[in-house]
């Protein structure tokens, strides 16, 4: 049998392809497609090698059995609108076939109409966020919490993202959450089989969290239509809220047998654990080993602390993010290892150490910048620190004697593959 996470480089996103099944009868999975730039230099000539591999002939496209989109963010799910733009616009023999696709888009999560969403998007805070083009000042009071902030304009911006993946989808023939009567992925205690003996047990989104989103989604948009014209930033601290961003997250805990990959987008990690708890697959309080853990949202600190990396295990850490945005945080590596002591597992990094310490050297400065000049206008908080390597540097933190026997730091290459084995070898 093979189980097999395969992990890609997608710049500040997630990119990964899980395989299954037998050498005579294999499967696959494709999670989520990372930001632009990813889908021509990374997912494509994969997708490639995988159908070389398998023997294909030119007109027969490679099976997908599962299409995942974790949520509607563009760090996830442009690399696959690039690949549904193509598949429609070829003329040839299409790359793939996709069995069936998981994907709950921001517009059904919620409830309204696309246009209305875009409408009151475009009033607020102009056109350009639609596209997450917002400028870097587009931010509310001095001492708010700038990440969530971001962090929900994300999700805002990702709204025709999300509705446009729905319409490919169909005009594709590919089946929307069948498993779920073509409704919203949500958390429960049933496993949702794959094929092949894959089964998924699917702990987020949870339906008391979603029914919450779009009550507190709909208050918002009245408030807006009281309050046209009014301040901008006054409306988006209206609207925040710490769940907002991560709550449309599929979170899914794989499993072939005894072996499992916990899955969880960009979720914040005491949702993953109630939503474990909910799906039966972690007794209340309890604890979970898997095998592979995809650290939720890049390694941001924001969304983890010591009890997550207490309860769930793993032997395999993934942290995907190239330093955009700060991620992987230094904070969430030194969380993972008082939680493990020296017990052995792997670390696996989307880029070498000294390139996501560039990229967040260079957040760190940005960030730096803007509280300065919040702190001149009044704010009460004092601006960062000076970015220090020894203090907050992954390099330092790697290269000291942190790492115990056992434990291992990989970094996935540019053009080789980075498979996981859990099972059989993979091989190609």
């Amino acid at each position: 049998m093979i189980f097999s996470l395969d992990v890609r480089r997608a710049r500040k996103g997630d990119c990964l392809l899980l395989h299954f099944g037998t050498k005579s009868k294999p499967g696959l999975v494709l999670i989520d497609g990372g930001p632009k730039s990813v889908y021509k230099p990374h997912l494509r000539p994969r997708l490639l090698e995988i159908r070389k591999a398998r023997g294909l002939e030119r007109q027969e496209p490679l099976p997908v059995d599962l299409l995942m989109v974790s949520h509607v963010d563009d760090d996830h799910i442009q690399g696959i609108l690039d690949l549904t733009r193509e598949l429609i616009a070829s003329t040839q023999a299409p790359l793939l076939r996709v069995q069936r696709i998981w994907h709950n888009s921001f517009d059904e999560l919620i409830g309204d109409d696309p246009e209305e969403l875009t409408r009151a998007m475009t009033a607020q805070f102009g056109a350009a966020s639609l596209n997450g083009g917002l400028p870097d000042d587009a931010t509310v009071e001095a001492d708010e919490d700038e990440e969530v902030i971001v962090g929900s304009l994300k999700i805002l911006a990702s709204i025709a993202q999300g509705h446009q993946l729905r319409l490919d989808a169909e005009k594709l023939g590919f089946d929307l959450n069948p498993q779920f009567d073509g409704k919203l992925v949500m958390a429960g205690k049933q496993k949702a089989p794959v094929s092949n003996g894959l089964t998924f047990t699917v702990a987020g989104p949870m339906k008391a969290e979603l029914l919450g989103l779009r009550r507190k989604h709909g208050e918002w948009l009245k408030a807006r239509e009281k309050d046209k014209g009014g301040d901008e930033e006054a409306a988006l601290a209206a609207y925040v809220d710490k769940s907002v961003p991560n709550l449309s997250s599929i979170v899914v805990l794989a499993a072939v047998g005894d072996k499992s990959i916990l899955l969880t987008g960009d979720a914040r990690g005491d949702k993953i654990l109630q939503g474990l708890e909910l799906a039966g697959a972690v007794k209340p309080g309890g604890t979970l080993h898997v095998d592979i853990l995809k650290v939720p949202h890049h390694g941001s600190s924001n969304n983890l602390d010591n009890d997550f990396f207490e309860r769930i295990t793993a032997g395999h850490y993934v942290f995907s993010g190239d330093g955009e945005h700060g991620n992987p945080e230094r904070e969430s590596f030194e969380m993972l290892f008082r939680a493990r002591g020296k017990k052995p597992f792997q670390i696996h990094l989307t880029y070498p150490i000294h390139e996501i310490d560039a990229g967040r050297k260079a957040e760190w400065e940005k960030q730096q910048a803007k509280e300065k000049k919040r702190k001149a206008a009044g704010g009460k908080n004092a601006p960062r620190e000076n970015w220090s390597p020894a203090r907050h540097g992954l390099t330092a933190l790697f290269s000291g004697t942190l790492l115990a026997e056992g434990q291992k730091v990989n970094i996935v290459e540019d053009t080789d593959p980075h498979v996981i084995d859990l099972l059989d070898p993979l091989g190609f």
